[in-house]
């Protein structure tokens, strides 16, 4: 650790402010153009989120050229979760840094911009951007305080094959995030021709109170927080083959026993549907019994053999299942599915060994999604365990003769 050395970012890197309000207005935001890189997109393992990205024209990205991140660039939020940081990948070179964040940019060779992106996501770091980070009611963050970040520096080999470990680890993950993507896509095309494109005319019309015992959400009343305690889930800590519970806040074991009581603990093949916000954004069946209770902004559909869950949640998922529903979702700035209407929702009932001969194709596909989803949870540990150690220099890496 002698090697290691106390700097500042400031030292290593430019950070500029992205367009202010005035330089880009909302009637300037387009369908298709230009993805512009704003607070919300800014994922928690360093990615960018596209799922809601809005763009520019082109014309305005040439206007606004020197906001353009570049690869290997950092995007901060400017303000609320300012603790989040996004590393900009070569795909992503030529976007805005948008309105409301900060871009890192490496000015320097002694600092490799993919170590520090790791470096700032480490805890300790994080609660340092928090804990300088202005303003009572919602966190500030400015070019004055990134600047004076603190960083301890190992020597240039280290930081490639620390950065190399962690790399491994995230490439994975996302390997199986792209693998369970396509495998979900593949479910829904074989469901839309088994189901749509050859459904019978003469095949049983139901509603999906006919092909479920409950349709409910959860707890309407929400206990207080705990420190210590069982997870109790909204929308926000979905995902999409279960619930984060590590982003859930605690409740007390009895509050928790009374929701139980209650029917919000999802049970093995119940349905669970994101109800408010981004409705039916996230739809999974429960692989198991889920030791966790939900918030009423998450609803559960229990099948009741009718409809099997696997091929319920995938219809449930199709773009035309959504587009469907709009006209019983009520709420203009949060979105919510209505369920005393959403019970009545009409689907054609295929016949049971037409689901049965469906199943053969259509099952292992989920499974081998469940089977990666729990890869990504033991892979994902690992890499948030080994994080700090390696950037703090308790674990060291092995430097091999082309990393020197």
């Amino acid at each position: 650790m002698s090697e290691w050395r106390e700097c500042k970012l400031g030292d290593f890197a430019d950070i500029q402010t992205g367009p202010f309000g005035s330089q880009l207005h909302a009637a300037d935001y387009v369908d298709v153009g230009i993805p512009s890189i704003m607070p919300t997109n800014i994922g928690s393992r360093l990615e960018v989120r596209t799922d809601t990205i809005a763009c520019i024209k082109e014309s305005d990205a040439k206007r606004l050229e020197k906001y353009l991140v570049k690869e290997n660039d950092i995007v901060y939020s400017r303000r609320g979760d300012v603790e989040k940081c996004a590393f900009i990948t070569s795909e992503q070179s030529g976007w805005l840094c948008g309105t409301g964040c900060l871009r890192v940019r490496f000015i320097s060779n002694e600092l490799l911009p993919k170590f520090c992106a790791y470096y700032l996501s480490s805890d300790d770091i994080k609660g340092w951007v928090s804990g300088n980070a202005v303003g009572t009611t919602m966190p500030n963050l400015n070019s004055s305080i990134l600047l004076k970040l603190p960083l301890t520096l190992p020597p240039i080999p280290e930081q490639k094959s620390i950065a190399a470990v962690l790399s491994s680890l995230d490439d994975k993950i996302d390997l199986l995030h792209r693998q369970n993507h396509t495998l979900e896509a593949m479910a829904a095309t074989l469901f839309r021709q088994w189901f749509v494109e050859e459904a019978g005319e003469d095949w049983e019309e139901a509603t999906l109170d006919d092909v479920t015992t409950r349709i409910t959400d959860g707890a309407h009343a929400s206990p207080p927080t705990v420190e210590y305690g069982l997870p109790m889930a909204s929308v926000k800590d979905m995902y999409q083959w279960g619930i984060n519970t590590e982003s859930c806040r605690h409740i007390s074991q009895e509050d928790f026993e009374d929701l139980v009581k209650a029917d919000c603990r999802p049970l093995k093949n119940d349905i669970l549907i994101a109800k408010d916000g981004s409705y039916l954004k996230h739809v999974f069946v429960a692989e198991n019994d889920m030791d966790v209770v939900i918030l009423s902004s998450i609803a559960i559909l229990r099948p009741n053999g009718k409809f099997h869950p696997l091929l319920l949640a995938t219809f449930l998922k199709l773009d035309s299942t959504k587009v469907a529903l709009e006209n019983i979702v009520t709420g203009a700035v949060i979105p919510r599915i209505v369920l005393k209407d959403f019970r009545k929702f009409k689907l054609s009932l295929p016949p049971k060994e037409l689901q049965d001969q469906a199943l053969l194709s259509i099952q292992p596909l989920y499974e081998k999604c469940w089977e990666n989803d729990r890869q990504i949870s033991t892979l994902s540990a690992l890499r948030d365990t080994l994080l700090p150690k390696l950037m703090s220099g308790e674990v060291r890496v092995v430097l091999d003769k082309e990393a020197a």
